[in-house]
């Protein structure tokens, strides 16, 4: 027991960084309940090991008493004088009660509570560690899998990957290195644990911040962050020097920069769009390249409709909404995105239906008149009212009742423009006469029976 003790202390210590006296603290703790099992109820139980041989011993702090009652509490004023010369009734004497097969009782009692105890131990360098370093990135390899959640070797530690923290469109497998962010160390009960994410959209800023220069020195900072991990990523930035193009920046020479973190992301597109204090130009850009046409602007509510052509709605939504969804988170704006409404072009035979449709208005004339004039050409009430009755009466359809229907057409005239017809003969000089060229002084009867 005690050489393989020793094994495993030190390699707790050099491969995990614990040191030797938090160890055999650790394990002295645990090897009490063990002794407890193999002394029996002794007084003020305690475990040492030592440190260099890894030797074991028990001890148990006894009362010195002139008459002993109970040997697990009480010990001889002889017994007490061959340890401490000095030893009076009612002290204290501590006292070895190592049982000689202390150590095989103790590997077999104590192992698991040792373990536990270190583990312990680790955890707790885990936490002093790692504290301070939420929000960075780290390497590590993936080392198993404990249902969906990762758990990966970051070296002298261990860490988890919760399957909440997965990107859905990446597979790990055992034995690969991955890059994640240190979200949180939690604790839990067994002790700190340090969870990683990969789907968090902080992980995209360090990124950056760690691709980009400019961010890190602060030129460039970021001001909003969209994200749906493994899909697209919308990342709004800021230059506080004017000279220096936040969105070149970020993109690099040749695109080098966001090169480099879209691989880190396995292909995940990212789009970098310049923040803008106007809610216009700031959700143009965040919608780009659809082309928008108008905006509603509601402050109070903090909504935009945005009014899109047909042919750019899809563009502007996105696929299954993305676009449109990314762009209410980046801005924190509800984005309502609806397609202009477009009259419909009228065929060419609903304008002839239309045609005849206003024509059979015209007090006298049928539906089949109006049919026929139309089909000869005159499409509204203006074109017939400049017919002539030799126009009319080429029409099969109309033939002898051309003097009708133009009757019919100048008394509409009229109506229209408020007048009546007049018996008087003389000059045509009203606006009637001159909407109306061919109608006659006379009334309409009188019209007609001259023209029989």
């Amino acid at each position: 027991m005690n050489a393989e003790l020793l094994a495993v202390l030190e390699y707790w210590e050099k491969e995990k960084g614990i040191s030797r006296e938090v160890l055999v603290r650790a394990v002295e703790e645990a090897l009490v309940s063990a002794a407890r099992r193999a002394v029996g109820p002794a007084r003020d139980l305690r475990c040492s090991i030592d440190p260099k041989t890894a030797a074991i011993k028990a001890f148990a702090r006894l009362i010195v008493s002139d008459k002993v009652i109970s040997k697990h509490d009480q010990i001889s004023v002889s017994d007490a004088r061959r340890i401490k010369p000095d030893a009076q009734i009612g002290e204290e004497v501590e006292i070895e009660v190592t049982p000689a097969d202390f150590g095989r009782i103790a590997a077999q009692n104590a192992r698991q509570a040792v373990m536990q105890q270190l583990r312990k131990a680790e955890k707790q360098l885990i936490l002093e560690e790692f504290k301070d370093r939420v929000g960075d990135i780290v390497s590590g390899v993936v080392r198993r899998f404990e249902r969906s959640d990762v758990v990966v070797d970051l070296g002298r530690y261990e860490a988890l990957l919760p399957n909440r923290e997965r990107v859905p469109t990446e597979e790990y497998q055992a034995g690969e290195r991955l890059r994640a962010y240190v979200k949180a160390v939690e604790t839990t009960p067994h002790g700190p644990e340090i969870i990683l994410s990969r789907a968090d959209p902080q992980f995209v800023i360090k990124l950056f911040q760690l691709e980009v220069a400019e961010i890190s020195d602060g030129t460039i900072e970021v001001k909003a962050i969209a994200r749906e991990p493994g899909y697209r990523t919308k990342l709004a930035v800021y230059s506080r020097d004017p000279k220096v193009d936040p969105v070149g920046a970020c993109v690099g020479l040749r695109g080098q920069r966001v090169k480099n973190i879209v691989r880190e992301l396995n292909n995940e597109k990212v789009d970098i769009i310049p923040w803008a204090s106007d809610i216009r130009a700031y959700v143009s850009a965040a919608l780009s390249p659809a082309q928008l046409k108008n905006f509603e602007v509601d402050e109070a509510a903090k909504r935009v409709k945005i009014i899109v052509s047909p042919d750019q709605l899809s563009l502007a939504i996105g696929r299954r909404g993305q676009n449109a969804r990314l762009t209410s988170k980046l801005t924190g704006w509800y984005v309502d995105i609806v397609e202009e409404v477009v009259a419909p072009v009228m065929g060419f035979e609903e304008k002839v239906a239309e045609a005849i449709k206003d024509l059979a208005t015209i007090p006298g004339l049928t539906e089949a008149h109006a049919s026929a004039l139309v089909h000869m050409g005159f499409h509204s009430f203006e074109d017939l009212a400049q017919a002539e009755v030799d126009d009319l009466q080429s029409n099969p359809d109309i033939g002898d009742q051309a003097v009708a229907v133009l009757a019919a057409v100048q008394a509409e005239a009229l109506r229209r423009k408020g007048g009546r017809p007049t018996a008087s003969a003389g000059p045509r000089s009203t606006e009637a006469d001159f909407l109306c060229p061919f109608a006659f002084t006379t009334s309409p009867e009188s019209w007609a029976s001259k023209a029989r």
